[in-house]
């Protein structure tokens, strides 16, 4: 099974990079891409491109064991994984010392904030530690849970969708250690509050509180079941699969304790939440052709959780104050509303709450990680994935505009600018053809001539309210000024856009209302009048003597956000995860072969191998590739003298590399295929490692008479009158090494990759019968291995003999030491719930420091050493 992949053997099912197939057709890319999901492989590569498959269900290999396996292995010396484009994107932040982001891209439903959430995991993991270090990585870890609360919803093509986007900047310090961050966050989608389509729901947290909440706070905040509330019945849907809201209410409230978010704002946050519920139960009736509330008593509790004055609340939701001038005076009248502008603005006001409390959350989190100065970053985009539904309205224009932004810089980078490159610095390459979106980015987005969210922004300012006629007149305008485009087809109420992911059906109706995206001072007026401070600074515009410019719509922040976005992750090194929704039914071993085809075909996998394979892997400037592997060659190490591109060319021949391999532009080396440049990473360590270890003898052999002195007295310590010794026993320098580990391949692979062995000697074994067995003990700072050796019986390896790990005893197992008072060298290792193991060993005095002194350093206690002759 999968499941075993790494325990017995690299399993391989198709091919892992797909630059390898065969065919290079869409068929083919579909097909290799389903073999691997049948077998639980979920990532595959083209180049250094991750395709990641949803798998619909937890997968095995994201252990420590697998943390161990990526961390400083090349990115093809292990299976496609997550953690190795995480390790390799770590890794050259550290080498090149410049910024990077991971692009994670997909339509809803692909996977990509779990994606997202194993890149951090990660980089927690393997990056360094210390109190500061570790506050920082559990506030980016800890946002997580925070940010879907509020954030992520239920949508019919995903159980946990992300309904905004975000991008995580983790700052680094020069050692790579992680010391601050920052978030930014994208559109959130505030509509959700107020309605769902069936079979949706509303943002989680509100079913987390109703859920979650102990019976005082229910009281408190006067909850009750789900299906009580206006804001959340209308779809009729409450549960989720694979969520549990109870334990999911407990993380959210220990993500904003690690953020620092103070009890006391807590609770206010929880009332934000509470209070937003019970004014959607407000209901309004005509009288008089006006808006009046059906049952005053729907009133107390938002007015009250709010720390809002009845009355005032009450007027504010059936009236409105408009400024007029008639004959040269400016005047302020109060306007009644009708129930249809009433409930409008109800609605305005949850939503407003809604998304100032997640603006709140997203700058308490930024406030926790913000350091003084900005090093070196890492950049994770975890933002809305592509979504074509029945009835797509303003917001899914906008996350398919922010969609085909991320489209267009996967084809400036990995596309368009590869193939300018090789012509630029004069390689031999034939031109291969591609579609470039940016045609459909200017049909949205241009300003000249003006595109779709320039036409709806000037309608938005004409028509200075939202009238009945201003989505008709939009849609005029549009087919007016783009109805000949070929990217654009008009549609009786509503349009077409054909984007890079597919052709989209958009109804206009609401487009101008949810573009505007003005709330009425009125409503902030009213929550500057709360008596609770944490409300009243969710609302901090100076709404009087405001100047009269024109206001900022929806769209044009969209726009604004994402070209600023674009600019971010075009100053970094990018990296790519392109993820994959196989099915609809969200059930694992699901493969709908239609869905997955079209998507490899808008992503532009085909043609990504194409380039790919008739490209270079690897690429950079001459001096900078001289300086990392100068010191390959004598010529060129410490430093080369002469032409820059004649050292380059001089390096890569002492290396023996094939001509076919590379070629020289004006001014960059470039290297066909990664095994070549990795060659070169591992001769470059070897050499480094060779150089390293002359220094470290030559500190130890400076620095081993006092150390040797410390080590006999910590080990005279240990024995001093409690174990008769041979004459002269310590009278010795303490080897650590007795078996040649380090040039042992063999045994270095009964270990993991990053445990470093401190003793390792050859010892006597007793069993019960007294049988000696001769056994190799090697002692980390995690665990003691027994090494053995036993014949194969079955295979075409029959009748060989191989090395086996018989033991492995970590050491928290490890309940005491027994010797002797006898001159010995017999001791005996106590294992808590397990048999005992008798050992012999001449070094058993210095076996015994290290292991005392691995016990200090790892599990903070003195080692238990027992004298006993019976």
């Amino acid at each position: 099974m999968a499941y075993h992949w790494q325990s017995q053997g690299r399993k391989t099912s198709g091919v892992e990079d797909m630059v390898l197939l065969s065919k290079i057709q869409e068929g083919a890319i579909v097909e290799n891409l389903k073999k691997r999901f049948m077998d639980d492989l979920i990532y595959t590569y083209i180049g250094p491109v991750l395709i990641s498959v949803n798998p619909f269900k937890q997968m095995p290999y994201f252990t420590e064991k697998e943390i161990d396996m990526y961390q400083g292995a090349a990115i093809y010396e292990n299976p496609p994984h997550v953690y190795a484009l995480t390790d390799d994107m770590y890794r050259n932040m550290l080498i090149e010392y410049e910024n990077q982001c991971v692009i994670i891209s997909g339509e809803s439903g692909a996977g990509k904030t779990v994606a997202a959430k194993y890149i951090m995991a990660y980089i927690a993991k393997v990056s360094g530690g210390g109190a500061t270090v570790q506050h920082v990585k559990d506030i980016i870890i800890q946002s997580n849970p925070l940010l879907e609360a509020f954030g992520n919803a239920k949508t019919v093509r995903n159980n946990n969708s992300s309904r905004f986007g975000k991008y995580v900047e983790i700052q680094f310090t020069r050692a790579g250690a992680p010391d601050g961050g920052r978030i930014s966050n994208f559109l959130l989608e505030k509509s959700r509050v107020v309605g769902q389509n069936t079979d949706e729901r509303n943002f989680h947290i509100f079913y987390q509180l109703l859920n979650g909440a102990n019976p005082q706070q229910k009281e408190g905040l006067g909850l009750t079941t789900p299906d009580y509330y206006y804001y959340l019945n209308q779809s009729g849907e409450y549960k989720v699969d694979g969520l549990d809201d109870v334990k999911e209410y407990h993380d959210t409230l220990n993500a904003m304790s690690v953020i620092g978010i103070s009890e006391d704002n807590q609770e206010n946050v929880l009332s934000c939440v509470a209070g937003i519920l019970h004014l959607g139960n407000i209901v309004f009736i005509e009288k008089d052709n006006y808006a009046v509330i059906h049952d005053d008593e729907f009133l107390d509790f938002p007015s009250y959780l709010l720390g809002l004055d009845k009355e005032a609340l009450r007027q504010k939701l059936i009236s409105r104050r408009m400024d007029s001038k008639w004959g040269g005076k400016a005047e302020s009248i109060e306007v009644t509303l009708n129930t249809e502008q009433a409930a409008h603005t109800r609605d305005a006001l949850a939503k407003a709450i809604h998304s100032r409390l997640f603006d709140y959350l997203v700058k308490s989190i930024n406030i926790a990680m913000q350091k003084n100065k900005e090093e070196i970053t890492i950049g994770v985009l975890d933002i809305y994935g592509f979504e074509i539904f029945q009835q797509n309205g303003f917001e899914q224009f906008c996350i398919n505009f922010v969609n085909e932004k991320l489209q267009q810089i996967f084809i400036e980078l990995t596309l368009k600018a590869e193939q300018e490159e090789y012509v630029s610095e004069g390689i031999k390459w034939k031109q291969i053809d591609y579609f470039n979106n940016k045609i459909v980015c200017d049909l949205i987005e241009s300003k000249v001539p003006p595109g779709i969210m320039c036409i709806l922004d000037d309608v938005c300012a004409t028509m200075h309210a939202v009238s009945e006629g201003a989505d008709e007149k939009l849609l005029q305008k549009m087919n007016s000024a783009v109805g000949t485009h070929q990217h654009y087809q008009v549609l009786s109420g509503g349009f077409v856009v054909h984007h890079y992911a597919g052709q989209v059906r958009y109804i206009v109706e609401g487009f101008c209302e949810k573009n505007r995206d003005v709330l009425f001072t009125d409503l902030i007026e009213l929550m500057q009048s709360s008596e609770n401070a944490f409300f009243m600074e969710l609302f901090p515009e100076k709404v009087a003597g405001q100047a009269k410019s024109r206001p900022s719509t929806a769209s044009s922040k969209i726009k604004t956000q994402a070209n600023k976005l674009v600019d971010k992750l075009m100053k970094c090194t990018p990296h790519y995860i392109r993820c994959i929704k196989p099915n609809e039914t969200k059930r694992p071993h699901d493969w709908e072969e239609k869905r997955v085809h079209h998507q490899v075909e808008y992503l532009g996998l085909k043609e990504n191998i194409r380039v790919r394979r008739a490209g270079f892997a690897y690429r950079r400037e001459f001096d900078k590739f001289l300086r990392r592997y100068a010191i390959l060659t004598k010529e060129t190490w410490p430093r080369w003298s002469g032409d820059v591109r004649a050292g380059v060319t001089h390096l890569l021949r002492s290396v023996n590399m094939d001509d076919d391999e590379y070629q020289l532009g004006r001014n960059k080396v470039f290297i066909r295929k990664p095994e070549s440049l990795f060659l070169l990473e591992e001769q470059r360590e070897r050499k480094f490692d060779f150089h390293a270890r002359i220094i470290q003898k030559a500190f130890r052999q400076f620095n081993a008479h006092k150390y040797y002195l410390r080590l006999k007295q910590q080990a005279s310590d240990i024995l001093f009158n409690k174990k008769e010794r041979r004459r002269y026993s310590l009278n010795r320098n303490f080897v650590g090494d007795y078996i040649g580990f380090e040039h042992n391949v063999t045994l270095q692979a009964m270990v993991a990759r990053r445990e470093r062995i401190e003793f390792a000697d050859k010892v006597n074994k007793y069993d019960r019968r007294f049988k000696v067995t001769k056994r190799d003990l090697l002692l980390s700072g995690r665990n003691i291995y027994l090494i053995g050796r036993e014949q194969i019986k079955k295979g075409p390896e029959k009748g060989q003999i191989r090395d086996v790990v018989k033991r492995k005893i970590p050491l928290n197992h490890i309940h005491s030491v027994s010797l002797s008072t006898l001159q010995d060298d017999l001791f005996v290792l106590h294992v808590t719930e397990e048999y005992d193991s008798l050992l012999e060993s001449v070094f058993k005095t210095e076996f015994l420091t290290v292991l005392d002194k691995k016990f200090q350093e790892t599990l903070q206690q003195k080692l238990i050493v027992n004298f006993n002759d019976s």
